[in-house]
């Protein structure tokens, strides 16, 4: 009876830590949990890199943006993880270094965007696995293999004319 109890809590603390999730945190953590405030105006380069660090990502065709990023994601058992918390904070700078705007997006701030599955075309016939094989046999010029011709390469390189 005993056994059967011990085996019956067993499995079921077995399960429940199946059911438990599993919570990660990627990209940019703010220290402390606190979320330091950024005045447009007022900050600059230095100061949001002594207050938030280096940046996660800076803009792509300009370097006066940069983008702090963090996502908690959620697994639960052998499903696939689910994003629960998202937090992007844009920081954009003047010329002179100055902080111009900061903007922050959220989760539901963000869209999924459809892949297209389609191949691009290539020119030419398709080949077999095949045909890719053996397509060069009986195709290879034989003039290089004992010709007349003083061919680099062909037939244990160049000869010297006698």
């Amino acid at each position: 009876m005993k056994r059967t109890l011990l085996l019956a809590v067993a499995a079921g603390s077995i399960l429940a830590a199946g059911c438990t999730p599993v919570l990660r945190n990627h990209g940019f953590v703010y220290v402390d949990g606190e979320v330091p405030t950024i005045v447009p105006g007022e900050d600059n380069q230095a100061s949001v890199l002594e207050r938030l660090g280096s940046p996660s990502t800076q803009g792509v065709f300009e370097s006066t943006t940069w983008y702090y990023m963090s996502d908690t994601r959620q697994s639960l058992a052998y499903q696939r993880p689910q994003t629960s918390y998202r937090r992007i904070m844009e920081i954009q700078f003047d010329q002179t270094g100055m902080v111009a705007s900061v903007e922050e997006y959220g989760l539901e701030d963000g869209r999924r965007v459809a892949l297209v599955g389609r191949e691009t075309p290539t020119p030419g016939r398709e080949m077999s696995v095949w045909e890719q094989l053996f397509g060069n046999i009986g195709n290879i010029p034989t003039e290089q293999f004992g010709g007349e011709q003083n061919l680099p390469g062909g037939a244990g390189g160049p000869r010297r004319d006698q």
